[in-house]
């Protein structure tokens, strides 16, 4: 347990990530990226949940995801009580569990009254493990093997079926008299502005059913009496600003419920998906989480209203926006060069295994230096990782003060697709994760050891060679 000094700070409203009120919070504009209880403390220090960030490195050491339970908790509930406040309907909130799936977070996603999509046999085994009711978890995945659908469908979850060939494996896999229950997923064809890799909407995706195939598809699952399809699916995206992708895709998918009670289907449920962006960078200007969920709710209703349909159960499964600003990583610095005239390299003790979306993504983030939170920035640096990779570098154009090793670099908004997508590329451990509250820091995942890595290794009794 790491003890400091208390928070103090306050937020509230219905914005994601409100601007603080507390005047001796002594944040800049680029800090404001920094979770909820972010504060500089008496010795000028970086604190997150009443923690010293310098003392959890020391205690703990670097890198290190730190993740906020305060802004993460803050987040589930925004979703959940503004979709309760404007559906009048039933509804529920789903963590897209693939931005930061682990016990811890899947625990406190649960404590919320949040359910959990899963996207493959290990994660939802995490989700159970946590504790999660299966009626709560939502299976997704385009190519789910023959021992996940088995494994899902023991577990009593929901399957959300992409494809003809799931639709017909999971009739050969339903046992008797107990059909599956499963949501389909179609592809609404909707486009919208972001990076290619996590556009989904369009229908050029590897992603669900043609709507081309919605007859087909439907006149399939009808005549299925091992399916029990209780609702709709669509996703169109992640880090998304845009609202009239998400308004449009709540006018289509009521039409899809008219649909498919044409075929005797009678649908209960509509998942609307998640993909609303956060702010990586003070200059985005994503919706809250309140002006994301209002229009949805509101299309809806007027749509079943229009069409004379009963209110579907409502689902929708935010990741990033529910924990993305949660978490920060707290490096080491180490190494500098200096290129005359074209650029300053600062490195890190991680890099592109802890966080491989600037290589993949082109992401951006924001930094600033623990220890030295409040010192006037001066230097444009480069923050490049440890890797063998002239590609892994984290910040291009960081605006910092001036670093010397053994400063405490941070890096914002990591919570999510940070250790989900984490490697062990030239074999490094991977780092370990502490949940901060009220000054206490828990470990929620331990620090990969060398001989972690070669856990799994196997050395063939040809191959051993004594040593000389």
């Amino acid at each position: 347990m790491v003890s400091t000094h208390p928070t103090g700070v306050q937020h509230a409203g219905t914005q994601y990530l409100p601007q603080r009120r507390s005047t001796d919070a002594k944040l800049s504009p680029n800090q404001e990226l920094l979770p909820l209880t972010a504060r500089v403390n008496s010795h000028e220090f970086l604190e997150i949940g009443g923690c010293d960030v310098t003392t959890l490195v020391q205690q703990f050491g670097s890198p290190l995801y730190i993740l906020d339970e305060e802004t993460l908790r803050t987040a589930c509930q925004q979703y959940r009580d503004t979709l309760k406040q404007y559906y009048q309907g039933e509804s529920q909130v789903l963590y897209a569990s693939k931005a930061w799936n682990c016990l811890a977070v899947c625990a406190i996603a649960n404590s919320e009254g949040l359910g959990i999509d899963v996207a493959s046999g290990g994660e939802l085994y995490t989700a159970l493990t946590a504790g999660l009711n299966p009626h709560k978890i939502y299976f997704h995945g385009n190519n789910k093997s023959h021992a996940e659908l088995l494994y899902a469908i023991e577990s009593g979850v929901n399957i959300v079926a992409d494809n003809w060939y799931e639709l017909q494996t999971l009739v050969e896999l339903a046992p008797e008299q107990q059909p599956v229950r499963i949501l389909l997923r179609l592809t609404p064809g909707i486009d919208c502005h972001t990076h290619e890799y996590i556009r989904t909407g369009h229908l050029d995706s590897k992603f669900g059913f043609d709507p081309g195939d919605l007859d087909e598809v439907f006149t399939f699952v009808s005549q299925q009496p091992a399916l029990n399809c209780i609702g709709v699916h669509a996703h169109i995206g992640s880090q998304i600003f845009e609202r009239q992708p998400h308004r449009d895709l709540a006018a289509l998918m009521v039409q899809w419920l008219t649909k498919a009670a044409s075929y005797g289907l009678t649908l209960t449920e509509l998942d609307v998906g998640g993909g609303l962006g956060i702010n990586y960078t003070e200059s985005d200007d994503p919706p809250s989480i309140e002006e994301w969920v209002i229009p949805i709710c509101e299309v809806i209703q007027e749509a079943c209203a229009a069409e004379n349909l009963p209110l579907p159960k409502l689902l929708c499964e935010p990741g990033r926006s529910l924990i993305a600003n949660s978490g920060v990583t707290a490096y080491t610095i180490g190494s500098s060069k200096v290129i005359p005239d074209i650029r300053t390299y600062v490195a890190v003790d991680g890099g592109l295994s802890d966080n491989p979306r600037p290589i993949t993504y082109q992401s951006v983030y924001r930094a600033v230096v623990a220890n030295k939170i409040s010192a006037p920035i001066t230097e444009t640096v480069t923050i490049a990782g440890k890797h063998c990779e002239s590609g892994d570098v984290l910040i291009k154009d960081a605006q910092l003060p001036k670093t010397q090793p053994g400063d405490i670099l941070v890096v914002m908004g990591t919570g999510a697709y940070n250790y989900s997508m984490a490697s062990n590329y030239n074999r490094l451990p991977r780092p370990a994760a502490v949940v901060v509250a009220n000054g206490e820091a828990n470990l929620i995942l331990q620090r990969e050891t060398y001989q972690d890595l070669i856990r799994q290794d196997r050395l063939p009794e040809r191959l051993k060679q004594d040593k000389e």
